[in-house]
C-alpha cells in the first residue's frame, strides 16, 4: 500500500512542476508579446499556435506511447522527450532580448518578436502535450473506476498546488532582490527559479516502476509484439553499423521520425473518426467548458491591466501608464492563485462530493458557477468583486481535471458495455472479451494484461450506425485521453483566433467575460448527453441519426 501511496507521489511531483511552470511561465507571455510590440489580435492568435501543434501531434504521441517498446517502459521516454522542450522554452522567454542583440545587432527587435513566438509556441506545446503520458501513466498504475478516482483526485491536487505556486510567485515584487538584479529583472528570476523546481520534480520520474517490454510478451492474433517503433531496433538497424557516420545516421533518425509520423496519421484518423458515442459527447461537454475557462483565464492578466486599472502594456517603463499595468498583471496573479488556492481545497473533497451528490451533479454545479462568475465579471468595476468570482472558478478548474478522466477509466473498465452495441447479442459481463479488445490498463477481472501493438489495425467491436456493425480501430488509453485532452487544447486555439478580433471591434477588454459566459450556457446545454453511469445508456438507446446508438446492461 506504502509502495503504492509513493508511486503515485512520484508520478505527481512531475505534474506539480510542470503545472509551475505552464502557470508562471506561460503568465507572462501576453505581456512580453505586447510589451515587445505585437498587436492585440496578433498577440492572441500567438497563443493558439502551441495548442495548435498539440492537436496534430498529441493523438500521434498517444498511439505510440500505447505502442511503445523500450527499457524506460511506455510513458516515461515521451514525458522526457517533451520536458526538454519545456526547459528550453524557459530559457530562451526571459532572454529574447538579449539573445536578439546578440545574434543580430542591427534589427534586435525583429528578432526578439521571433524568439519570443518561438519559445513560446514551445513552451506551451511541450507543456499541454506533456499532460497526456502523465496522464495515461497514472491510467495504467491505477485502474478501476474506483481507485482511478482517487489517483486523478491526487492528480487534480498537485495540479492546483503547482497552479498555486505558479501564480504566487509573479505576485511577489522580487525587482528589489539582488539575485534578480543580477539576472536581469523580475522576469528573468521567476524564469530561473521554475526552472529549477521544474528539474527537482523531474528527477521523481527516475524512480517510478513502470512496467517494461523485455520481447518475450509473445503474439497476438499470429503476429509478434516486436514493434519497429523500438528505439533499440532503429539503433540496432542503422547506428549500430560500422560503415555508417555519424551524419547518416542523423539523417536516418529524420527520415525514421518522419516517416513514423506519417504512418502514423491514417491510423489516428481512423480511430478519432470511429469515436465511441460515450466518448465523442463527452468530448464536446468538455470542448465548451474548457473554452469557456480558457476564455477568461488566457486573457485575465489583459482584462485587469487594461480593463480595470486602465494600464498601457506598451507604454514606456517608468511612466504611470505603464505602472498601473504591471499592478494590474499582479492583482491578476492573485486571482489565479486564489483560484488554485480553491482548487486545492476542492480537490481534497471532490472524491467525497462525487459519492455523495453523483459525477453528474458535481459537472453541471460547475458550469454554473462558471457561468454566473463571468457573467459577474462582465459588468463590475469592482477589483475585488472580480478577484473573488475569479477565485470561484477554481471549482471548475478541479472538476475538469478530475472527471473527464474518471468517465474515461469508467468507459475503459468495462469496453464491452460502454464501446459497443448490438440488438443481435446483448453484452455479457461474464464473457471474456480478450479476443476482440486490447486493453491498456489493468482491471480487477483481467490482471496484467498485453501493451497494444500497432501491427493489429482494427479489433471487431461493433459499433451500430444506422443498423450497420462497422469495426472499430483498437483504443488505447493514452490515445483516448490525447483525444479528451485534445479539447482542451481546441479550448485554447479557438478563443485565440477570434477574442483578438472581438476585443478591438468592440473596444472593450470585457468582451473576453461575456464570451466567457456564453460558453458556459452552451456547456450547460451538452452536458445533458453526457454518458455519466451505465444507467445513462438508457438515454442513447433510442438516439437517431448519425449518433451511434449504445447498448450495455443496467447497474
Amino acid at each position: 500500500m506504502q509502495g503504492r501511496v509513493c508511486q503515485l507521489l512520484l508520478v505527481n511531483a512531475l505534474t506539480c512542476g510542470l503545472e509551475v511552470c505552464m502557470a508562471a511561465g506561460t503568465f507572462y507571455i501576453p505581456p512580453l508579446l505586447l510589451q515587445a510590440g505585437m498587436e492585440e489580435r496578433y498577440m492572441t492568435m500567438v497563443l493558439g499556435v502551441g495548442p495548435v501543434l498539440g492537436l496534430i501531434f498529441v493523438p500521434m504521441i498517444g498511439s505510440y506511447s500505447d505502442s511503445w517498446r523500450g527499457r524506460f517502459g511506455r510513458r516515461r521516454p515521451f514525458i522526457w522527450l517533451l520536458c526538454v522542450g519545456v526547459l528550453l522554452g524557459l530559457q530562451v522567454l526571459p532572454q529574447a532580448s538579449h539573445l536578439a542583440a546578440l545574434l543580430y545587432p542591427q534589427r534586435p527587435r525583429w528578432l526578439e518578436g521571433i524568439l519570443l513566438v518561438g519559445a513560446a509556441c514551445l513552451l506551451e506545446f511541450s507543456g499541454q502535450a506533456c499532460f497526456t503520458p502523465l496522464e495515461a501513466l497514472i491510467s495504467d498504475q491505477f485502474p478501476g473506476e474506483e481507485e482511478s478516482r482517487r489517483a486523478f483526485s491526487v492528480y487534480s491536487l498537485m495540479i492546483s498546488l503547482g497552479g498555486c505556486l505558479g501564480y504566487l510567485l509573479p505576485a511577489l515584487d522580487w525587482s528589489h532582490a539582488p539575485t534578480a538584479a543580477y539576472l536581469g529583472g523580475q522576469e528573468a528570476f521567476i524564469y530561473a527559479l521554475i526552472t529549477l523546481i521544474f528539474l527537482t520534480c523531474l528527477l521523481s520520474t527516475v524512480f517510478i516502476s513502470e512496467d517494461r517490454w523485455t520481447g518475450g510478451e509473445g503474439t497476438r492474433k499470429g503476429v509478434s509484439v516486436s514493434s519497429t517503433l523500438s528505439p533499440s531496433h532503429w539503433w540496432s538497424r542503422y547506428c549500430g553499423h560500422p560503415l555508417l557516420s555519424r551524419t547518416q545516421c542523423v539523417r536516418m533518425a529524420v527520415g525514421w521520425c518522419v516517416s513514423l509520423c506519417v504512418s502514423a496519421l491514417p491510423r489516428v484518423y481512423g480511430v478519432c473518426m470511429s469515436l465511441p458515442a460515450v466518448i465523442r459527447r463527452l468530448f464536446v461537454a468538455e470542448l465548451f467548458s474548457w473554452m469557456a475557462l480558457m476564455s477568461f483565464m488566457l486573457f485575465y492578466t489583459d482584462f485587469m491591466g487594461v480593463g480595470l486599472y486602465r494600464g498601457v502594456p506598451n507604454a514606456t517603463p517608468g511612466t504611470q501608464e505603464r505602472l498601473r499595468y504591471d499592478e494590474g498583471v499582479r492583482m491578476a496573479s492573485v486571482g489565479l492563485f486564489l483560484q488554485c488556492l480553491i482548487s486545492v481545497v476542492c480537490s481534497i473533497l471532490m472524491e467525497r462530493w462525487m459519492v455523495l451528490l453523483g459525477t453528474r451533479a458535481v459537472y453541471v454545479s460547475s458550469v454554473i458557477l462558471l457561468a454566473l462568475a463571468t457573467a459577474v465579471m462582465s459588468f463590475s468595476k469592482s477589483v475585488v468583486m472580480v478577484t473573488v468570482m475569479a477565485a470561484a472558478t477554481g471549482y471548475t478548474f478541479c472538476v475538469l481535471q478530475v472527471l473527464p478522466y474518471t468517465l474515461l477509466c469508467l468507459y475503459h473498465s468495462d469496453k464491452r458495455v460502454f464501446f459497443s452495441s448490438s440488438k443481435s447479442r446483448p453484452s455479457h459481463q461474464g464473457e471474456s472479451d480478450d479476443h476482440t479488445n486490447s486493453k491498456p490498463l489493468l482491471t480487477p477481472d483481467h490482471g496484467k494484461t498485453p501493451l497494444l501493438t500497432s501491427a493489429s489495425p482494427h479489433v471487431s467491436l461493433p459499433l451500430e450506425r444506422e443498423g450497420e456493425a462497422i469495426p472499430l480501430p483498437q483504443r488505447g488509453m493514452c490515445l483516448d485521453m490525447a483525444i479528451l485532452d485534445s479539447a482542451y487544447l481546441l479550448s485554447q486555439v479557438l478563443p485565440a483566433l477570434c477574442l483578438g478580433s472581438i476585443v478591438q471591434q468592440s473596444h472593450s477588454v470585457s468582451a473576453y467575460m461575456a464570451s466567457a459566459c456564453f460558453l458556459s450556457l452552451l456547456s450547460l446545454l451538452c452536458s445533458t448527453g453526457v454518458v455519466f453511469t451505465r444507467s445513462d445508456l438508457h438515454k442513447l438507446t433510442g438516439s437517431k441519426g448519425d449518433t451511434p446508438t449504445l447498448r450495455g446492461q443496467k447497474d
